[in-house]
């Protein structure tokens, strides 16, 4: 392969895995790590990266804007799907309590709900209290405030007040990006601040969020990576990236 050849591939697999390190492209390539080194160094020149502390990410990783909800519902869904069926093995014990944070991901979790099992949820997501509304067997709390159009998700000082009195077995969080550095963001301060309450408020916090957003950074952090309890993620996770969440405890989950 000529460098350019390699160059091309190096950038498409850091657009296509948002997080690369230098160790796994030097192995995947056949090459030592200064020349992978040299060909980031140039990309970045070019524009088509970003380098970070071992390894780069796209260059467009660090952005304030966000898809609206019918697309991102159809992005990546066989893995939101393997992922969120997979997440409803974490459901507390029958008379426990869940926070559903909004998303497409976290919506799908309704999907492997036992319709006998018995649940408080809370939820600020429109469209998951609207479904849960028909179970008979879950005691439902929908969070007041402003409902955001572009993610259906209510906001505000309203919820924030009822997430400051709860405490939850259990809290499944959606995120926009996450890494080691900037920990869980999203692009809007608001739905940061929910989703940081809703973090507190949990005895244990389960990150859904398939490979895609891994690496990634968002303009507002809502919680450090150490607050994460468990990852759902899928294979597309680069194995450097697994070992950085293990070593710092967080139990990864490959659905």
């Amino acid at each position: 392969m000529y460098p350019e050849e390699r160059r091309q591939e190096v950038a498409t697999m850091i657009s296509q895995r948002g997080r690369v390190s230098v160790a796994d492209l030097a192995d995947t390539f056949g090459v030592t790590t200064e020349t992978v080194r040299r060909d980031l160094a140039l990309l970045e020149r070019l524009g088509h990266v970003r380098r970070v502390h071992g390894g780069a990410v796209p260059a467009t990783t660090l952005t304030v804007t966000e898809p609206g909800l019918v697309e991102r519902e159809h992005t990546r869904a066989e893995q939101k799907d393997r992922i969120a069926k997979l997440a409803g093995s974490y459901l507390p014990a029958s008379g426990g309590s869940v926070l559903l944070d909004a998303g497409t991901t976290t919506g799908r979790i309704i999907n492997g709900f036992p319709p006998d099992l018995d649940l408080s949820v809370i939820t600020n997501s429109v469209p998951i209290a609207a479904r849960l509304a028909g179970f008979s067997s879950i005691n439902l709390h929908m969070l007041g405030g402003r409902v955001r159009g572009t993610t259906q998700a209510t906001v505000g000082d309203e919820a924030l007040r009822i997430l400051d009195l709860l405490r939850v077995d259990v809290a499944f969080i959606g995120t926009n990006a996450l890494s080691v550095e900037h920990g869980l963001s999203t692009p809007d301060t608001e739905e940061a601040a929910v989703k940081r309450a809703m973090v507190r408020s949990a005895n244990c916090v389960v990150v859904v969020a398939d490979a895609s957003k891994v690496g990634r950074e968002h303009l507002v952090s809502f919680a450090p990576i150490h607050s994460v309890d468990i990852l759902i993620t899928d294979d597309e996770i680069s194995p450097t990236d697994r070992a950085s969440f293990q070593d710092r405890e967080i139990e990864v989950v490959i659905a």
